[in-house]
């Protein structure tokens, strides 16, 4: 590994190659061997054997980890009137319409989460080419089109550690489950959520093996191998 520092080489001799590990053992491995000065996140990275190509290929959801994401969420929210006094009753850190989105629009995202009412998705819409390829673009799909009713429960599940998993082009599906700090315990109940949120998720047209690997990592960390039958059957208590 001669591009790898000395300590990616050490982190990587506490793998071993030939090993596939159940998702317990795998994540005790991930806080092991992770080398960043900082509190890294854990990733849950998926290679499936989808086609993305085709739209009744496609998965894309949320799912709520029950023990957080570890990460201070910023959330945005478009409202107004009435939405707006419950966004910001809720505890959202930027609320209003026009004004936000001239601002966007001049460049200014210091924000992990936007959500808005239908009522001004007309207006919203029109920052698709801003929002959309930083993943931030209220959807249907990412539940951020949210009635008046319902918008304080969606903030406060922001706020809890609601993530957004959806495939991308290469096939693959990429989703934070905590922090390094966290205790493996707590990892593993965030991964089973996710991965019984994305086995639900399985589209009617896929074909052969939905979900071919399973690798989990932390923030500048080398990859772990997980058994992808293992992980596929693990479920939240």
């Amino acid at each position: 590994m001669p591009n790898r520092g000395k300590k990616y080489q050490e982190a990587v001799k506490l793998i071993d190659p030939g090993t596939v590990y159940v998702p317990n053992e795998a994540l005790d491995l991930v806080r092991k061997t992770h080398m960043a000065k900082f509190d890294a996140t854990v990733e849950v990275h998926l290679r499936t054997g989808l086609d993305p190509r085709h739209a009744d290929q496609q998965v894309r959801g949320v799912v709520l980890l029950p023990k957080g994401t570890g990460k201070r969420v910023r959330i945005l929210v478009f409202a107004e009137g009435e939405g707006e006094r419950i966004s910001r009753d809720a505890g959202a850190d930027y609320v209003g319409n026009d004004e936000l989105i001239d601002q966007i629009n001049k460049g200014w995202l210091d924000f992990d989460v936007a959500i808005t009412t239908p009522a001004l998705m007309r207006k919203v819409g029109r920052l698709g080419r801003v929002l959309g390829p930083r993943g931030l673009m209220p959807s249907p799909k990412a539940g951020t089109i949210v009635e008046e009713a319902d918008l304080r429960r969606v903030i406060e599940e922001a706020r809890q550690g609601r993530v957004e998993y959806r495939i991308d082009k290469t096939a693959n599906i990429h989703v934070p489950i905590g922090k390094v700090s966290f205790p493996t315990e707590h990892l593993l109940e965030n991964m089973a959520a996710v991965m019984e949120a994305i086995v639900k998720a399985r589209p009617p047209a896929a074909k052969g093996t939905y979900i071919k690997r399973i690798t989990v990592c932390s923030t500048m960390g080398p990859g772990i191998p997980v058994d992808p039958s293992a992980a596929s059957s693990m479920k939240t208590v």
